[in-house]
């Protein structure tokens, strides 16, 4: 099977214990399940409606202020932002507007109306969505598209160990609804494909994109 993201070839490989097929790229370490395993969007929802992401909650906003003074820190005071895959919850757009920032909010589960088609961003960031999509090169693309010209993208999502066994014994793909798993290449070959330029990632989970003019 071709990869997702750069076309290559891939090698298959299956995890006994769980009994998944996965398919891994070594040219852009990108891994992916077997298709034939993705969920639609009525089977994500039940997982999701299990997570504990209220607003109210002081350990959700602890954690996308980490994301958040990772980011800001990074990029050049952005006056517009979209929060692409938002969940249920709009605290991270709410949190980017206690910095200054107006932000609109998108999730094709929970808000599918958040969308504007021609609006574009001087930021957008993805915290926990990228690992669910069927799609990630196509989404990345039309989040680009989306972005005004040295404007940035932000994901975050869990860098895969890149090394089979390790893989195998990796916290993350056991969730169901986690089909697709990234290192900082993957988005180095992504950045290339569509004309950006990693600036930051920080080895774990976090990357920051810049568009070039």
């Amino acid at each position: 099977m071709r990869c997702h993201i750069c076309n290559e070839p891939t090698l298959m490989f299956l995890d006994e214990k769980m009994q998944m097929l996965y398919y891994h790229c070594t040219e852009c370490e990108y891994i992916f399940k077997d298709p034939s395993v993705y969920q639609d969007f009525t089977d994500q929802k039940d997982r999701y409606d299990l997570h504990e992401n209220e607003e109210e909650n002081a350990g959700y906003r602890a954690y996308f202020k980490r994301f958040l003074d990772h980011v800001l820190s990074l990029v050049q005071k952005p006056e517009s932002a979209l929060d692409f895959g938002c969940g249920e919850s709009s605290l991270l757009a709410s949190m980017l507007e206690e910095h200054g920032i107006s932000c609109d909010y998108y999730d094709p589960i929970y808000h599918p109306e958040g969308l504007v088609n021609s609006k574009k961003y001087d930021l957008i960031v993805s915290t926990e969505v990228f690992e669910h999509l069927h799609q990630p090169r196509e989404v990345f693309e039309s989040l680009v598209d989306r972005l005004n010209p040295s404007g940035y993208l932000a994901i975050q999502t869990e860098f895969h160990p890149n090394e089979m066994g390790a893989f195998k014994n990796w916290y993350y793909p056991k969730d169901p609804t986690h089909i697709v798993f990234f290192t900082a290449k993957t988005f180095e070959v992504l950045s290339d494909l569509f004309k950006c330029r990693v600036i930051d990632d920080n080895g774990k989970n976090i990357v920051v994109m810049k568009k070039k003019k």
